[in-house]
């Protein structure tokens, strides 16, 4: 089930906190409850995708993104992402979240999350995400300009873009 009091609870505690730039990180601690976890007895790699929406959201608050979806009737969407794992997050421990947006290209906005345990990373995240309304998607440019930003994005890091042209080799829809 989706963590709906969980995000209630991150919405509330971030609705007034400083703004952030379109590249700033926000930084929010979180608690792996036991329904987090799987048949080994640690944070589920599916539960742990979920999570990292309790840092974009209030990403989007507090970099101005939030009030523009909002004002145009838009949404967010994933439409990609690569994760790696690399340590174990058991129930009851406490982990930091870190969410930032690394930039973005013509067509999408290139967020990327990491988990933490006393400085070490156990997991990260890139994603490829997208605003849209009832007519597609909206372009980044036009979504910056609604969150009146005016600049141009970061470049972005290789691995972002190795990342994108490997994907785009990828056959889609998959032969089975």
């Amino acid at each position: 089930m989706y963590p709906f009091i969980r995000m209630s609870k991150e919405i509330l505690k971030y609705r007034k906190a400083p703004a952030l730039p379109v590249t700033g990180t926000h930084i929010s601690q979180h608690i792996c409850w036991p329904w987090d976890i799987d048949l080994w007895m640690e944070l589920n790699n599916g539960r742990t995708l979920t999570l990292y929406d309790l840092g974009r959201i209030p990403l989007a608050m507090r970099t101005g993104l939030w009030p523009a979806l909002k004002r145009n009737g838009w949404g967010i969407v994933v439409a990609g992402n690569t994760t790696r794992y690399r340590r174990r997050v058991q129930a009851f421990q406490r982990f930091e979240m870190r969410s930032r947006c690394v930039g973005w290209d013509d067509r999408w906005i290139w967020l990327e999350h990491a988990m933490f345990m006393r400085g070490e990373c156990t997991s990260h995240v890139l994603i490829r995400g997208a605003v849209t309304s009832k007519q597609g998607m909206i372009a980044p440019a036009r979504v910056m300009e609604a969150m009146g930003i005016d600049q141009e994005s970061p470049a972005l890091p290789e691995f972002v873009t190795a990342w994108a042209e490997a994907d785009a080799k990828r056959p889609w829809p998959p032969n089975f």
